[in-house]
């Protein structure tokens, strides 16, 4: 007896799961549109999951308190300093 595969039992195509995905969000748009929700109506009932952020760490500090974290463009103030001549290790924090 060959072996064969049930279709039922079969995982659905991609095709098939995308047009299952459009159906449901068409769903969930028309009960939003009927019951008025908003954005903010699904944020305070926890619909999302919350985007906690920790606090970057201060790496560099001027002397007139403005600080940067080390990420992305270094700020204005730091690449002056460097421009003029001064070793960013001199901002560090706890160098």
């Amino acid at each position: 007896m060959p072996n064969r595969v049930d279709p039922s039992m079969s995982e659905p195509s991609p095709a098939a799961v995308l047009r299952r995905r459009a159906e449901a969000i068409a769903q969930v748009r028309m009960q939003i549109a009927r019951y008025g929700l908003t954005y903010a109506d699904l944020v305070a009932a926890g619909c999302f999951p919350s985007r906690k952020r920790t606090a970057q760490k201060i790496r560099y500090r001027s002397a007139d308190g403005q600080t940067w974290d080390g990420e992305g463009d270094m700020p204005d103030w730091l690449q002056r300093a460097v421009n003029a001549g001064q070793s960013p290790e001199h901002f560090r924090v706890g160098a």
